[in-house]
């Protein structure tokens, strides 16, 4: 065979390869398909009795939802995982409802598609509200290590009782309730009501509106969500809680602060919790008012190490600062506060107020909040301090796949998107040469995508639009490859040579000027031996960027 052939087969069979790692299942939870496309849904009301003696959850899911467009699917897709089970439906409009048994809901894998009867679609013509009520029962899956490896969490107390939570981003929500399990599709709204044992408190999302003894064992607590909000941040957290009261003076008046904590950590809590109010004056400064003032803001404790649930933040670090008492940049900087509260209250505006629609899209999430630990770090410890951190965070990139995951698969991008992903923010801020207007294009981002599902093409063009730059070579370099710029510097005599390598020609002019290359006086680089040196802010491969002992010019 000769080569350009052998080439074609390897391509070939590569392509074959990359196709078949997705499955039936993949594009089904991560496209919007017919089961999806033509409903939206804009109202969760939960009603679920968790039971941490056997492990269980029963209840139901009412989806409100619109039609879109003119004509309905034969369908609704449903999500809802093993072992958990769909028990019946009950589809309502106006005055009319329809029991749809579970042998009339044809089931593939995680997706329920609940037939849609023809009587409903004069209804879905005019533009009516329905409910759909969905009711199910099972034993969900259990974490192994919560959060990364999602599922319920079922724990005891010190007081040997129950504690119970759930993370389940990567899983889906669909591990635990039915549910749009598509980040594209959040409810505009939600209602929850958890019945749990009452020696033991429920703590959800927004404001808590309700308690109600259910019978002499259990308590059901209400809680009730204001704003759009993912179906994975909607959680529970059973436990022996105690309140602690604050409020913040935010730029949109005064904000509710709300400290959820198990008896044993009340003192410890009512301390080291001082890192909040000084997250929120920071990432407002940065990033804009809080997004959800509406249904406040609170850390509850959680049996894992933490989680971004909208308005209602798992904090499980032990009230030490860094993560989990360590630095992630190996600088000391990190150790200067608490990586829970300040990483997870940055998700509440990216992750949460700006959710990408497709998975495959997670840097939005993970690199606008990484970085919110620099943008922290400077506004309370200054710029030196915030340059070590993110310079200091380079040496956990892999650079194994790209940031970016194949889109309508359910599959995301690389990890790199944390800190890869927060040093390419800071390169972008170096090129932008301009920190006012870095910080207000970070504002107007949040009120132009507020409680918005988003592309990475809106952000990448908003940024460029914003900015008046051609930022596509830094995101095609970053965001689609493995490759970090190189630059290789030789002095030979009186002359200095450099080389470009794994890098785009497009971003390659715009680093130029930034390495110290353009517009240098070489006469004078016998006084001034930093003339070559790049801005260490670059996330730039450097070789060979030493002087002679000895240099004739």
């Amino acid at each position: 065979m000769n080569r350009n052939f052998r080439l074609l087969v390897f391509l070939i069979f590569s392509g074959l390869q990359a196709q078949a790692q997705f499955t039936h299942a993949d594009t089904l939870r991560g496209s919007n398909g017919s089961g999806r496309s033509w409903w939206n849904a804009v109202h969760y009301e939960l009603f679920v009795d968790v039971d941490p003696q056997t492990k269980t959850l029963l209840g139901s899911n009412v989806i409100s939802f619109y039609g879109l467009g003119s004509e309905p699917g034969q369908s609704l897709q449903i999500d809802l995982q093993e072992p958990m089970r769909i028990d019946s439906v009950i589809l309502q409009q106006d005055q009319r409802s329809w029991l749809i048994s579970v042998s009339q809901i044809r089931k593939d894998g995680a997706a329920w598609f609940v037939p849609f009867p023809k009587e409903a679609r004069t209804g879905f013509s005019r533009g009516l509200l329905f409910r759909m009520q969905v009711f199910y029962h099972g034993k969900p899956k259990e974490a192994v290590n919560a959060p990364w490896d999602g599922g319920f969490v079922w724990k005891k107390d010190a007081a040997r009782l129950p504690w119970a939570g759930v993370a389940c981003q990567g899983l889906g929500a669909s591990s635990w309730y039915p549910c749009k399990d598509s980040q594209l599709d959040e409810p505009d709204s939600a209602r929850m009501h958890f019945t749990c044992p009452s020696d033991v408190s429920c703590i959800s999302n927004g404001r808590l509106t309700s308690i109600a003894k259910k019978d002499l064992e259990r308590t059901t607590y209400t809680w009730t969500v204001a704003n759009p909000i993912n179906s994975y941040c909607i959680v529970p957290y059973v436990g022996n809680y105690v309140h602690i009261r604050d409020s913040y003076d935010g730029l949109n008046g005064p904000l509710d602060i709300d400290y959820w904590v198990l008896a044993e950590n009340r003192e410890k809590a009512a301390t080291h919790f001082g890192d909040v109010k000084k997250t929120l004056e920071a990432l407002e400064y940065w990033f804009g008012p809080y997004p959800f003032y509406a249904d406040g803001y609170k850390l509850v404790d959680a049996p894992y190490l933490g989680m971004e649930h909208q308005s209602a933040i798992a904090y499980g670090n032990g009230y030490v600062n860094g993560y989990a008492g360590t630095d992630l940049s190996g600088t000391g900087v990190g150790l200067k506060w608490d990586f829970i509260i300040v990483h997870e209250s940055g998700h509440e505006w990216f992750g949460n107020n700006i959710t990408s629609g497709d998975i495959a899209d997670m840097w939005i999430h993970e690199a606008f909040t990484d970085y919110s630990e620099t943008l922290f770090t400077e506004y309370w410890f200054g710029q030196n301090d915030a340059n070590a951190y993110v310079q200091g965070l380079r040496k956990n990139i892999r650079n194994d796949i790209p940031i970016i995951g194949t889109y309508g698969v359910n599959n995301e991008g690389s990890g790199d998107m944390y800190y890869k992903g927060a040093n390419m923010l800071h390169t972008i801020r170096q090129l932008v040469a301009n920190d006012s207007l870095f910080r207000e294009m970070l504002r107007d981002l949040n009120r132009e995508f507020y409680h918005q599902t988003v592309t990475s093409a809106q952000i990448e063009n908003y940024m460029n639009t914003y900015l008046s730059m051609n930022l596509k070579p830094v995101f095609d370099q970053y965001l689609r490859t493995t490759q970090v710029p190189k630059l290789t510097t030789v002095y030979k005599r009186r002359k200095v040579a450099y080389r470009w390598s794994q890098v785009n020609p497009e971003l390659e002019k715009m680093l130029i000027d930034f390495t110290g290359i353009a517009n240098t006086d070489f006469r004078k680089l016998r006084r001034n031996q930093q003339a070559l040196k790049p801005d260490p802010n670059l996330y730039i491969q450097v070789e060979n960027l030493k002087f002679p002992k000895r240099m004739k010019l």
